[in-house]
């Protein structure tokens, strides 16, 4: 009933609900016995098999009864529990209570899971099978939307087998970023730089890559970029992981290495976010997912036995 903000329609669905019983009771009623004029054995004209008849009959008595429970049943059932409207029932029975309720004893049996995990550094949970199988599963859950199932990201989400990171790969930033979110803002300078300035800085930026790039509208855009961009990105382009600015001059790209798509984001910006999950799951869960994202980029760690 949440959607509704009128307690009107609370009552419109009680009375439903209500008269509905009512006229099943009434139609029950008003055919247990034969119309006047009306015989047992007249034919109604329905046949099947060419000579099964349906005759009129009047409802077996077990039938009435039967039917006549189901609705004194309705009514036992809506006097208990919620179902007219936003009367919440004599038993004040609620499935978010229910929910509550299981999902706090799966937590206490998933913390007993947990707990050895809590006594080891993060490193050597995600060097451990049964810790990578677990937060495995957390990513794919929660992470695989928008990182993709094989973390290898995808246009405007980064890549996380790599070692290329916004704001630091250590698990404290990892641990960090899931707990916290981010939001990371490029803003956009089409009220300051024209699409031909911008070009032309798209091309400083390629050649700072090691990219293909025409040198003399690279070295029109290079001051440009020194005055406007530097201050996010460096003067040497390799960016800073404070701001959660991208390093330019690798071969890693967020949204791709186009002039195309460089000019459109010097003109309008970039909006990245990443949602904080604090508050979907618990200490213990994001701890795994740390450990799991950590290792995807340490494979070479993960090859290690626990505790070395």
């Amino acid at each position: 009933m949440s959607d509704f903000i009128s307690d009107f329609w609370g009552y419109y669905i009680a009375a439903i609900a209500l008269i509905g019983i009512a006229w099943c009771v009434w139609l029950l009623f008003s055919q247990r016995k034969m119309p006047k004029g009306i015989s047992t054995t007249d034919d109604t004209g329905h046949v099947w098999d060419d000579d099964l008849r349906e005759l009129n009959n009047p409802l077996p008595r077990w039938w009435m009864w039967m039917f006549l429970l189901a609705c004194v049943f309705s009514v036992g059932y809506l006097v208990l529990y919620p179902g007219l409207g936003t009367y919440a029932g004599v038993l004040k029975f609620s499935t978010q209570g229910e929910l509550a309720a299981h999902r706090e004893a799966a937590e206490k049996m998933q913390h007993e899971i947990y707990a050895k995990y809590l006594k080891m550094d993060v490193k050597q949970v995600s060097a451990d099978p049964d810790a990578r199988e677990i937060g495995q599963r957390l990513f794919l859950n929660y992470c695989a939307q928008c990182h993709g199932s094989d973390a290898r990201g995808s246009r405007g989400f980064p890549n996380l087998t790599d070692n290329d990171w916004l704001y630091g790969g250590d698990p404290e930033t990892i641990q960090q970023t899931i707990t916290k979110g981010r939001n990371g803002v490029m803003p956009p300078f089409g009220g300051t730089i024209d699409a031909k300035l911008a070009g032309d800085t798209a091309q400083y930026v390629r050649s700072l890559s090691g990219l293909t790039y025409d040198p003399i509208r690279a070295s029109r855009g290079e001051s440009t970029f020194k005055s406007t961009c530097a201050a996010c990105h460096g003067a040497s382009g390799k960016g800073n992981q404070a701001l959660g600015a991208p390093n330019l001059s690798d071969n890693v790209w967020l949204y791709g290495s186009s002039e195309g798509v460089i000019v459109e984001a010097i003109l309008k910006g970039h909006n990245g976010h990443m949602p904080a999950h604090e508050e979907i799951l618990t200490p213990e869960r994001i701890r795994m997912l740390t450990a799991y994202v950590w290792g995807l980029s340490n494979t070479s760690t993960n090859a290690a036995p626990t505790g070395q």
